[in-house]
């Protein structure tokens, strides 16, 4: 972490030590009232108003909203109208190109983009015939993946990690240059490393590999399990620097184990053993691989949007930041992601608590600065961009609240916090009359939130609980989406925003932890 981030951490844990009692969530809550303004606040959330603009936003116009493309200019100037038409003040540092008026409703930055332009072909050939392999049920290019025509033979290389003094070598004893490496996703559960994405595929490419697939193994982990997995390939970006991109796809579970069955072996035994074992299971097979497709590499213009609803304590003292991310994958070759679920749900609740607040015509304590961030699927670009150029003192912004995975779930929703008391985050559930559809846990790993955790801003995230079956799929579409759940969401960030926006009711209770996020437990 740079100096300018562990000063921001200092300066954030010394004036949060001086504003506990800002946070404080009331003594014996169950038997507070309600305020009767806030009441009538949820009382005007609608569940068929957000999900008309979940329908707006991922349908075909805006082509999957991918950052950097003129879907995702488009995409902002549906956010700044709307901040527009509600009275929001411009948060931003820079013009939005509009077809009406210029205004400063922009945060940009140059970006890259990467779009598939034609069909990807995947065949693999075994001893038993031939596999054709459908795109987008079978396999996805991973989304910033260079062109590639090439025919190599198949190794699989188990987890694809090569960790010689942690104990795990899955490339040792194994040829893999000029060869196509398959790998599992994420790493064996007694691994006690994080490893990425872009770290396998930095690995294959040093190890002479021409291309790689990623599948989903068939053993799953808890968390994993509640999110509904359907062993489908997942539509990702690799994130590695454009000169290091190795050209790479992502293969359902049933392929990955039909290819390895093909050569008498288990995919689902092989990733037991290494799970519980660390033992490599490594092996080239007699398969060979073909991976054909064209990709278009430019760069394009990120937009975030941000609408300012100026709080009582003036311009440079506390602001609530309210998040959540518009872009989604785009259109890569024949295939089209609407992104309905992820996060044109969010985008949606985020867009209706502004309306629900500005209604109201309250002015709240501290201020209020709506962010639609763009770049979230590839790196958390656009909130890191906010973070580096923040137009609201970071020292005072009192916590960031992030919405995302909004539209699909079982009802109940699950909320992370980082630097803020779980009381707080219930209390905002008993405001809401949700507090028996809540799980409180800590720290979650991805999301618009983390920048702003890195730089010391306490952290609210909000996402639905239970299956997101279409998630980074052609078929999360505004038809899935239940405007149930959006209410629900959006009732209960309502509630977090009403809750930390004004003076607390009886100030008996911390609710910010007054040391630095770092030395926060990532408890789950």
């Amino acid at each position: 972490m740079d100096a300018r981030h562990q000063r921001l951490r200092v300066r954030s844990a010394t004036a949060l030590m001086f504003s506990t009692v800002l946070f404080a969530a009331p003594a014996s809550a169950g038997s507070q009232a309600i305020p009767n303004d806030l009441t009538g606040a949820l009382q005007q959330v609608s569940g068929v108003r957000m999900h008309q603009m979940v329908g707006e936003l991922s349908a075909s116009a805006f082509r999957g909203r991918q950052s950097g493309t003129d879907q995702d200019l488009q995409s902002a100037r549906y956010v700044a109208d709307q901040f527009r038409a509600l009275g929001l003040r411009e948060g931003g540092d820079t013009d939005l190109p509009s077809t009406t008026s210029p205004n400063r409703f922009a945060m940009t930055v140059p970006v890259p983009v990467t779009r598939i332009t034609e069909a990807p072909h995947l065949v693999v050939s075994t001893d038993t015939g031939t596999l054709s392999a459908q795109h987008g049920t079978d396999f996805l290019s991973i989304l910033d993946s260079p062109a590639v025509k090439v025919t190599a033979p198949l190794v699989f290389v188990g987890y694809g990690i090569s960790d010689p003094a942690g104990g795990l070598d899955e490339y040792a004893g194994i040829e893999v240059r000029n060869r196509i490496v398959m790998f599992l996703r994420g790493k064996p559960d007694r691994y006690p490393m994080p490893v990425s994405q872009a770290e396998k595929e930095r690995l294959a490419r040093e190890r002479g590999a021409v291309a790689y697939l990623t599948v989903t193994g068939p053993v799953i982990g808890a968390y994993e399990a509640r999110r509904g997995p359907t062993g489908k390939p997942i539509g990702a970006y690799g994130q590695t620097t454009e000169d290091l991109r190795l050209p790479g796809g992502w293969i359902s579970t049933a392929l990955g184990e039909n290819i390895l069955a093909a050569q008498g072996r288990s995919l689902r035994d092989s990733q037991n053993l290494l799970n519980n074992e660390l033992r490599p299971q490594s092996f080239a097979t007699a398969a060979q691989a073909t991976l054909t497709w064209e990709s278009l590499h430019e760069t394009g213009v990120l937009y975030n949007v941000l609408g300012l609803i100026p709080g009582r304590d003036g311009p440079d003292e506390n602001t609530i930041v309210i998040g959540a991310h518009r872009d989604h994958l785009g259109q890569q070759g024949s295939l089209m992601f609407p992104g309905a679920d992820d996060n044109a749900s969010g985008t949606a609740v985020l867009l209706e608590v502004a309306r629900v607040l500005t209604g109201l015509g309250i002015t709240p304590k501290r201020s209020l600065l709506f962010i639609s961030f763009s770049g979230e699927e590839q790196g958390l670009i656009g909130s890191r961009l906010y973070v580096r150029r923040a137009t609201r003192p970071l020292d005072k912004t009192t916590v960031m609240i992030n919405i995302d995975h909004a539209g699909v779930g079982n009802g109940r929703l699950t909320v992370g916090v980082t630097g803020v008391s779980m009381d707080v985050a219930r209390e905002a559930g008993r405001l809401a009359q949700l507090e028996d559809k809540l799980d409180v846990f800590g720290f979650f790993p991805g999301g618009d939130h983390v920048p702003f955790k890195e730089a010391g801003v306490p952290t609210i995230t909000v996402v639905t609980s239970g299956p997101h079956r279409d998630i980074h799929q052609a078929t999360d579409t505004a038809d899935k989406v239940q405007p149930a759940i959006l209410e629900t969401v959006a009732r209960y960030a309502l509630a977090a925003v009403w809750l930390l926006a004004q003076p607390p009711v009886s100030p008996t209770q911390t609710g910010i932890e007054a040391r630095p996020p770092a030395e926060q437990p990532a408890a789950r």
